[in-house]
């Protein structure tokens, strides 16, 4: 199954290291396993090339007939067609097998893709881990403003802009994304931390919190609050210890606060993992 497409090329164990390995460290080369023979294979190649011309040399495509190349698909453990494998860097970073839809095959393209703004963003990040903070939001939104369309850098901004407190402005990013990235774990996550964020802007210090809440238990305004402000210092557990007490307390405190929160807390820890299972388990006693 030839091609006169520019970036897609047939490949063989012969051109393997120069065609795939070494043109992998300047793009991403996605290869394509495939046999003459495969029904599957004759309806995902036309898509992949599609991509490969609509990418306009940003990936590059090569085709592996497994039938001519029997020894390098057993080397790269090919066991079924299609199998699709992406280089990047001299080494296999990524895959699938069978036919995909096309969104969730760009998805795994537009990881390994390097944009324009990667130097800002990886600029920013560095910055924010080193503590400099009004030089990471400028790069931050320097590439925001450079891809307004890529709504991952928007909320990459976000999430820095609620790490400096800076709710508002985090908040109208957010309320500016399509309904259909805001409905994504990330974003969700995202929201979630906003809303103990704004909590804890209005509380008390840590300490004053935890000192109300000894000295009158009952306080559920003040155990809130301390949650809250668990949430902000990463400190889940104890988070959802507070939040349980209140449910024990008054299941109705503030329309449902405490229930509410739990679940914005499992949705921070990526709604799996032992914590999350052990605290849904509880919540669902404590609701019953």
């Amino acid at each position: 199954m030839t091609t006169d497409l520019p970036n897609v090329f047939d490949a063989s164990e012969a051109t393997f290291a120069r065609a795939v390995l070494a043109q992998s460290e300047q793009v991403p080369v996605l290869v394509d396993f495939w046999a003459p023979w495969c029904g599957p294979c004759r309806m995902l190649m036309p898509v992949l090339e599609k991509l490969a011309a609509e990418y306009r040399g940003k990936f590059l495509l090569a085709k592996i007939n497994i039938d001519d190349e029997q020894g390098l698909a057993q080397q790269m453990g090919v066991r079924s067609v299609p199998t699709v494998v992406l280089f990047r860097h001299g080494a296999p970073v990524d895959s699938f097998m069978g036919v995909q839809p096309e969104p969730a095959i760009r998805e795994i393209i537009d990881r390994y893709i390097e944009r324009p703004t990667d130097k800002l963003v990886a600029a920013a990040m560095q910055a924010f881990e080193q503590g400099n903070r009004d030089e990471a939001l400028a790069a931050m939104r320097q590439a925001a403003q450079a891809a307004p369309d890529d709504y991952r850098l928007q909320v990459r901004l976000a999430g820095m802009l609620v790490e400096t407190e800076q709710l508002d402005e985090a908040a109208r990013i957010v309320q500016t994304l399509p309904i259909d990235v805001q409905t994504e774990a990330e974003v969700s996550a995202l929201m979630g931390r906003l809303e103990f964020a704004r909590t804890a802007a209005e509380a008390p210090t840590l300490s004053a919190l935890q000192r109300a809440v000894e000295q009158d238990p009952s306080d559920l305004g003040a155990r809130y609050q301390l949650a809250a402000r668990r949430v902000l210092n990463g400190e889940y557990e104890a988070a959802l210890e507070q939040l349980l007490e209140i449910l024990r307390r008054d299941r109705t405190y503030a329309d449902d606060a405490a229930r509410k929160a739990m679940i914005k807390v499992f949705s921070l820890l990526g709604d799996k993992g032992p914590l999350v299972s052990r605290y849904r388990q509880q919540l669902s006693l404590a609701l019953h």
